[in-house]
């Protein structure tokens, strides 16, 4: 939905509204306007199957999407970095959106040694912000034998954030402190709080999770210092922030359906202090706005009706009479009115191989996007966070929230004081306020994906003319599934070329070949694109490992434990199946055969070998020196030679060519278009085929011969690899009902079901969905989430015994 309608929605709510006067209010009104209609921004969480994994195992994820309070309409393609402990990316996905949801899986390699595996998700207008809002978590890898891990000494981090922002001489400060460990997670905490003078205060004591509040009585000139014991019973101290010596303060109340607000102002506070003005927005939409007048009064207070806003955080300024913020304070407001409940009804079998059924019903006029996990119970959960409290809560502030679906277990007035706790003690900073009073917009580096993968190309070296008698660019298309497709693509005055109607994945060769002119290929360069992000080399700048279990868990053990058995019946299964098979010869590796097909004499042997018909790199190459500069360690390859011809040496000494074994000098070697290299051979000096001992070593550069390729569409045509969307992956749920030779072996699964798409409507409201257990599993756990098309939201959870 746009934001306007989200604005209106906003706009009908307002009780209050104190209209400002002034030309500079009227431009800010305008520029927040601006702001929430035009950069609107994303807000994404990933359903994932289960909480922990093994190595080998699959990673399966539904990705929902937000933007206000609705399915977000303004990306059409997502994209998930999967990276290790160092942000070292491993595998980079990218899939479509379907009405703010997209789906998609990772498998972790069987030789993954890491302890986690990072996930990073985002869009590309995402990118335009601060990325310290785009989806981040750390996934638990259970190793058969993890790192050996002892206790660390806890280092207290002991932060105390006066409400508002500062702390105002000679004025009442509510300050809020929040106490962790060097991992980030809650530590409890208690002490007192001291003027310079030596003189206690004020006691303190955390109340939730090392979260705590404090009133103090400020005296102008005063410091204030924190003491407190460390577990090992050390004694530390930590000092508050310095107080300014004139100010304004605000001070809000944090729960019920009203948001009442203190605005206190120091007796000698300038002229423009005495006017002020309060701003709440949600969703980066005005809410609420009043005139504070404090020129006869040091203090003044008011209320914001919020019982009818949808829940989220609402963000509470106050502006000088220059509209210059000079305090800000955010308030969760949790008025329970964010979910859709459907009916499910869960009949569950957990003997070996039982069927078992989950009913699905959603009684509303409001289409659903539903997905599903059925696990084993003792795979590790991770009901720390999920749909709810990410896109309300976490998804919206900066740092670490320790279990933030806990505040919304129910209804009770203690979880609305401690959700109060985590706004005075987390960073919100989604607006920049003065940016917004001078109308500077967002930057946007990155375009807005409006439309799916988009097929684009484009011809270098042409002139204008020559383009105009081309005409046009003829593509055969080839997928990995053997498919083919014709196309034949305009060109642009430019050379550009578009289809914007394709949508592909995995990976499509291109073979081209230009219309009116079949030469016109050897004479230019051609470039394709599939209008996505690039695959990113590493994430740096990755938060702090929050999810690493330092000890472990009976959930990591039994994950452990299927694992190790997984691997024994794996290696059971082959030693069965090989029996009474005699192995007489060592299985050649594929370059060793490449290399017996085509070397001789002194070029066989030892050398750097590369199989360029299978190297994708390879194809997309200009020429095999380019192709080779920086893959040989040793080897120089100068292409910037002022007569324009390459060349190599090693160890100071110029290297040796040949083609098909016989010399050539560079020229030659360069013109070699690379889809007819076969394979290329880099032997290391000193290499005694060459003249003169070859103390520069040789490059051995070996053409197709017959039947190296197979006859297929566009065989003797240019051609190009591009990359599409990530490929989906089924996920496999036996049919037990059925004979299937798969079901002989052992079934060692523990996530027994998952369904990433169950979609509702008024008409087919009702749905029933049918898994079989596996051999070992005595208890499942049933997690569904979801979000209709007003964008409320719903989690399930349940075992089964």
């Amino acid at each position: 939905m746009t934001s306007k309608r989200v604005c209106q929605f906003f706009t009908t709510t307002l009780a209050v509204f104190f209209c400002a006067t002034t030309l500079h209010a009227q431009k800010l009104d305008a520029s927040l306007a601006k702001l929430g209609e035009e950069y609107q921004q994303e807000r994404a969480y990933l359903h994932f199957d289960k909480g922990a994994y093994t190595p080998g195992e699959t990673i399966w994820f539904k990705a929902y999407l937000q933007a206000g309070i609705y399915p977000s309409d303004i990306s059409k393609n997502f994209y998930v970095d999967w990276t290790d402990a160092t942000g070292l990316v491993l595998f980079h996905t990218a899939t479509p959106l379907l009405e703010g949801t997209a789906k998609g899986q990772y498998e972790i390699p069987a030789t993954y040694k890491g302890q986690i595996i990072h996930v990073r998700a985002y869009t590309s207008w995402m990118m335009n912000f601060d990325t310290v809002f785009l989806y981040n978590k750390d996934i638990r890898i259970v190793q058969p034998k993890d790192a050996v891990t002892t206790a660390k000494k806890v280092d207290i981090n002991l932060q105390f954030l006066p409400e508002g922002g500062d702390m105002i001489a000679g004025l009442k400060s509510r300050v809020a402190f929040k106490a962790t460990d060097q991992f980030g997670k809650p530590v409890f905490v208690k002490g007192k709080i001291t003027n310079a003078a030596g003189e206690e205060v004020v006691a303190f004591a955390a109340k939730h999770d090392g979260m705590g509040v404090v009133d103090i009585e400020t005296k102008a000139g005063d410091k204030y210092t924190a003491t407190y014991n460390t577990p090992d019973g050390q004694t530390k101290t930590v000092a508050l922030p310095d107080m300014k010596a004139t100010g304004a303060t605000l001070s809000v109340n944090g729960i019920g359906g009203r948001r009442s607000f203190l605005v206190e102002r120091a007796a000698d506070a300038p002229e423009n202090l005495k006017t002020l003005y309060v701003m709440a927005t949600l969703q980066q939409q005005l809410i609420y706005r009043a005139k504070v007048d404090l020129t006869e009064s040091a203090a003044i207070g008011g209320s914001i009706p919020v019982g009818n806003l949808p829940s989220g955080i609402v963000c509470i300024t106050l502006f000088d009479a220059n509209w210059v913020p000079v305090a800000e304070r955010i308030t969760f407001v949790n008025n329970h009115n964010y979910e859709f409940k459907p009916t499910i009804d869960v009949v569950g079998d957990t003997r070996k191989r039982a069927k078992s059924f989950i009913d699905i019903d959603v009684p509303d006029t409001v289409a659903a996007n539903m997905s599903i996990s059925v696990t084993d119970i003792g795979v590790s959960p991770d009901s720390t966070d999920n749909i709810i409290s990410h896109l309300l809560l976490t998804s919206d502030l900066r740092g670490y929230i320790h279990n933030p679906a806990f505040y919304f277990r129910n209804e009770s007035d203690s979880l609305q004081q401690y959700l109060d706790l985590v706004m005075l003690t987390n960073g919100w900073r989604r607006i920049n306020w003065e940016d917004i009073a001078n109308n500077r917009m967002p930057t946007l580096k990155y375009r807005k994906d409006s439309a799916y993968l988009s097929f684009s190309g484009k011809v270098y070296g042409a002139t204008p003319i020559q383009i105009r008698e081309t005409g046009s660019i003829n593509l055969i298309m080839k997928s990995r599934d053997s498919s083919t497709n014709l196309n034949f693509l305009p060109l642009r005055p430019d050379g550009t070329f578009s289809d914007p109607n394709m949508l592909f994945f995995d990976t499509l060769k291109i073979y081209y070949q230009f219309n009116k002119n079949k030469d016109f290929a050897s004479r230019v360069a051609v470039s394709f694109s599939n209008g996505l992000l690039p695959t990113p080399y590493k994430v740096g700048d990755l938060p702090p490992s929050y999810n690493i279990v330092v000890f472990d868990t009976s959930g990591n053990t039994r994950m452990r434990q299927l694992a190790l058995e997984q691997a024994r019946l794996t290696k059971l299964l082959q030693g069965t199946t090989l029996e009474g098979v005699t192995v007489t010869a060592k299985a050649k590796k594929p370059l060793d055969i490449l290399d017996e097909k085509y070397a001789s004499g002194m070029f066989k042997g030892d050398g750097y070998q590369f199989d360029v018909m299978n190297d994708m790199v390879a194809q997309s190459s200009f020429s095999v020196f380019q192709y080779l500069q920086g893959r040989v360690a040793g080897l120089q390859i100068n292409n910037t030679n002022a007569g324009g011809t390459p060349s190599a040496s090693w160890r100071g000494s110029n290297t040796t060519f040949f083609l098909d074994e016989m010399p050539v000098d560079a020229q030659q070697l360069s013109n070699i278009p690379m889809t007819d290299v076969a394979y290329i051979k880099v032997m290391r000096p000193p290499f005694f085929g060459s003249f003169g001992g070859g103390s520069g070593g040789a490059i051995a550069v070996y053409t197709r011969r017959g039947g190296d390729v197979k006859s297929e569409p566009g065989k003797g045509l240019d051609s190009k690899e591009i990359a599409g969307y990530t490929k989906f992956k089924q996920f496999y749920s036996p049919n037990y009902a059925v004979g299937d030779s798969r079901h002989d072996q052992p079934d060692v699964r523990t996530t027994l079901y998952w369904n990433p798409y169950i979609l509702t409507d008024p008409k087919t409201h009702r749905i029933t969905l049918e898994f079989y257990n596996s051999d070992i599993t005595k208890k499942m756990r049933v997690v569904m989430e979801g979000m209709n098309k007003e964008g409320r939201l719903m989690h399930f959870e349940q075992t089964i015994d």
